[in-house]
């Protein structure tokens, strides 16, 4: 079996191209010799080699900058099933050209006659959305497939199996614009489609949703702060730095709370996607402002005001545990980001931090110098996640709003 590799073609590969998809594919199907050097020239076409010759290949066209439409996949016969159309088309879906910020929609139409390519395409990561009408004299159903770029849920209890020779009945199953082609399995011996009904989310009522808990927590937090910073001015056995370090506490929670109001006033205007960049604001700010000093002074605060160590100490470690798991959990806002050495050592400082300041105070030892070491800590880790990293996990795969000037 000879080996074979995969890259972007080149415009000394066009000949060899049109040669193998002349030979493998419907005539319909071949791209014109202009549009297949256009497609090579924007790097909308791969090729698999082996001993030098082109044995695979995938072409695309760009009709529209936000649209990206494959119109052919070939390989050369005693080259197949090996994998070579799978690595092909996961390679043209993961680096097609696309704008900064907006993953184009990879679409394809496929008949239901052309099995292996179905198949091939649902095992992608494609969908089967609905019926095209082409207008030729074939009896083929077309049907439009796109590459799903964000999370989607299938109601489970809304699936249905149409055998690939029911045409009416198949037209008739994606006619809902929340129902698609999931899977290709065999039914009685014969090949059959999997619809199912996809739920229908609203992105602004999700969005919504987020920017009113942000708030909702923000404020609890806030409330939280000032409790306990009005305690702090009324009795004089709370030390300066604590207080110091509560206020910057509400002045942080507040600026997330107004962050928070920002991203409201985004959705209720409509006029740009920079809700999740907002929103990181709000996030960041309301967790490394207001969340984590709050939960650090309060062992420091304790050893203060009480005169056992050892009830001092276990109460400042289980906090330091708490914040060392919670930093490493799925629910930590550090989980969003792209993790460096260098920020790992801040993320201990901080575990650590309870401790350290609770040991310091309970051994009547000035805390100023811990003070002001967690505040370089907590103030290094905004400016990282704000200025230093992009978007958290996932927003980059949320939908985007379509601005039309």
């Amino acid at each position: 079996m000879a080996a074979w590799t995969t890259r972007v073609a080149r415009p000394d590969d066009q000949t060899d191209i049109h040669s193998l998809l002349s030979d493998t594919c419907d005539t319909v199907v071949v791209p014109a010799s202009e549009l297949l050097a256009d497609a090579i020239a924007r790097g909308l076409v791969r090729v698999a080699e082996a001993d030098g010759k082109v044995v695979g290949c995938i072409a695309a066209e760009m009709p529209a900058p936000g649209h990206v439409r494959l119109s052919a996949i070939s390989v050369r016969d005693g080259m197949r099933r090996q994998g070579m159309a799978s690595r092909l088309l996961a390679e043209t879906v993961k680096e097609v050209p696309q704008r900064p910020n907006e993953p184009p929609l990879i679409s394809a139409v496929a008949k239901t006659g052309e099995l292996a390519l179905v198949r091939l395409l649902l095992k992608g990561g494609f969908i089967g959305t609905r019926v095209i009408r082409t207008g030729r004299t074939d009896d083929d159903v077309h049907i439009h497939y796109q590459y799903t770029l964000r999370v989607a849920y299938i109601d489970p209890d809304a699936r249905h199996l149409v055998p690939v020779s029911a045409r009416e009945q198949l037209t008739d199953s994606l006619a809902p614009a929340d129902h698609a082609v999931t899977a290709l399995v065999t039914l009685a011996g014969e090949p059959a489609f999997e619809v199912a009904r996809f739920e229908r989310d609203d992105p602004a009522t999700l969005q919504s949703g987020e920017a009113a808990a942000g708030i909702a927590f923000s404020g609890s937090i806030l409330a939280a702060i000032t409790f306990l910073l009005g305690f702090a001015f009324a009795s004089g056995r709370f030390p300066d730095d604590v207080r110091l370090l509560l206020i910057g506490a509400t002045f942080s929670t507040v600026l997330s709370l107004v962050v928070y109001a920002s991203a409201s006033g985004e959705l209720a205007r409509i006029r740009s996607n920079s809700f999740g960049r907002i929103m990181k604001w709000g996030n960041v700010l309301s967790e490394y402002g207001g969340v984590f000093p709050l939960l650090i002074s309060l062992p420091v605060i304790y050893a203060q005001v009480s005169d056992d160590p050892w009830t001092t100490t276990v109460l400042a470690v289980v906090i330091s545990t708490a914040l060392a798991w919670y930093e490493r959990s799925e629910f930590s806002i550090a989980r969003r980001f792209h993790r460096s050495p260098g920020e790992v050592a801040l993320m201990a400082l901080t575990a650590v931090s309870p401790t350290v300041g609770s040991v310091l105070v309970a051994a009547r030892v000035t805390s100023w110098p811990w003070t002001m070491v967690l505040t370089a800590t907590l103030a290094a880790r905004t400016w990282l996640y704000l200025f230093r990293r992009g978007p958290e996990s996932g927003i980059e795969e949320r939908r985007q709003w379509q601005i039309r000037e």
